[in-house]
């Protein structure tokens, strides 16, 4: 007992003495677990979402001798990103710099990223191991030009489309990623909410698109030819993946295990179920037939809209913006897409442009809190102040990307190409591109 006591006594002593160390150690930033295992996971679920997510269901909505070539095209761009996003797109993004455009060089190649090196949060004194931070960022920039690809679907020459994406990615996205994201940014200041990337990822590819389909001009046989999706079944499944990823996408976006990942997954719920559930029906009035195609399209326009208002919004307010946006993308990818005769392919900019631009002008007024939201972010603290920001913010966006993609285009075109001959269009990018098929019969 005595040798018990003297232990005991010892041990007491022991972490008496460690009590001033460990308060000196609280005062500097914490790193929890939690978060950087749900970042982890967050990140993982992101890439789910590009390969195979997107990359299925782009290619179950082409023809079957473009199945593959949608495949390689989603795979190799978000290889080539990832690449590009640790040489010197993470620097251009989230560099440091006191630039509102950019952010600067200071860590191009991740100079002075180390194990120990931490990012900041949304709460005070809580940090993430930058690493993690910087694995999260760089499957948003992946996604981000691979969404662009269904716009130019089945007539794209391969070796342009790397060359502009990289091109891309460097004069767009990091840019714009900047200017929302970051405390230095121009978009950021003026106090636009835009939670997990409605302006930054889906106006962005989306303006992107529309300018690339222009450009490029429609497929052989547009019009004419039945040019309907080859399996229904693979883009179900991989909108039903895109969907899963989708947690990660907006839930990640809080940078914490906290209750407000938990408001940014259940509005991820609740606004992509009523999108799906609304375009059901507006496509039952219309043409007589709810389709799986319109359900599937529903699906995605209700993840692009909530996407800005994710960590802002109360479920309620969630499932008004997934009704309403279905029916406004609805028009889009019939009526409008069919008076300008202009042929995105696989409807990018009709549903992340115009879901995305939906979105973040919503943002503004479903935080309110008077309709469940968490609060407006502008200084002057009314609905109309923040609607403005958000509209500054989607304008800024439109321009950026839309001038910035058409003079990359020309360059690409000058350089590579950027659309294969007829005669490779008509016997499928699969075989003229890459030489293989999706299926052997």
């Amino acid at each position: 007992m005595t040798n018990l006591k003297k232990t005991m006594g010892l041990a007491t002593l022991a972490a008496l003495t460690a009590l001033p160390a460990l308060a000196q150690e609280a005062e500097g930033p914490i790193v929890d677990k939690g978060d950087v295992a749900w970042m982890m996971t967050s990140s993982l679920l992101v890439l789910f979402m590009i390969v195979p997510g997107l990359a299925l269901f782009y290619g179950g909505l082409v023809r079957q001798k473009n199945m593959l070539s949608v495949l390689m095209q989603c795979t190799l761009i978000a290889s080539v990103v990832m690449i590009v996003w640790v040489l010197w797109g993470y620097s251009f993004a989230f560099g440091g710099g006191t630039s509102p455009f950019w952010g600067g060089t200071a860590k191009m190649f991740l100079a002075g990223v180390t194990p120990d090196s931490t990012a900041a949060t949304f709460s005070e004194g809580i940090e993430l191991p930058e690493y993690v931070f910087i694995a999260f960022q760089m499957t948003f920039a992946a996604i981000t030009p691979a969404l662009i690809v269904g716009a130019f679907a089945e007539r794209a020459k391969f070796s342009g489309v790397i060359l502009f994406m990289i091109l891309w990615v460097t004069f767009v996205y990091f840019p714009v990623a900047h200017m929302v994201w970051d405390g230095a940014g121009l978009i950021f200041n003026w106090g636009a909410i835009d939670f997990a990337g409605g302006t930054v990822v889906h106006i962005n590819a989306g303006i992107a698109g529309l300018v690339w389909c222009i450009v490029l001009g429609p497929r052989v046989g547009f019009g004419k030819d039945n040019m309907a999706p080859h399996s229904m079944t693979l883009c179900l499944v991989g909108a039903a993946m895109l969907w899963v990823g989708w947690f990660g996408f907006n839930a990640g976006s809080n940078l914490e295990a906290t209750a407000g990942a938990t408001l940014a997954m259940l509005n991820t719920f609740v606004a992509t179920a009523a999108a799906v559930v609304s375009w059901s029906i507006v496509e039952g009035m219309v043409r007589g037939k709810p389709s799986m195609l319109g359900a599937a399209s529903g699906m995605i326009a209700g993840l692009v809209a909530i996407t800005p208002a994710c960590g802002t919004t109360g479920p309620v307010g969630a499932i008004f913006l997934g009704l309403i946006v279905s029916p406004i993308c609805f028009i889009f990818v019939t009526s409008v897409k069919s008076a300008f005769k202009y042929d995105d392919s696989l409807d990018v900019f009709g549903v992340h442009g115009i879901g995305g631009i939906v979105g973040a002008i919503m943002t503004g007024i479903l935080c309110a809190p008077s309709l469940g939201g968490t609060g407006f972010v502008v200084e002057a603290g009314t609905m109309g102040a923040q609607v403005f920001a958000q509209i500054k913010g989607v304008v800024t966006t439109i321009v950026w990307s839309g001038v910035g993609s058409l003079i990359l285009i020309y360059i690409t075109k000058a350089i590579t190409g950027i659309r294969v001959d007829e005669d490779a269009e008509r016997q499928g990018l699969d075989l003229t591109s890459h030489g293989e098929s999706a299926y052997h019969t």
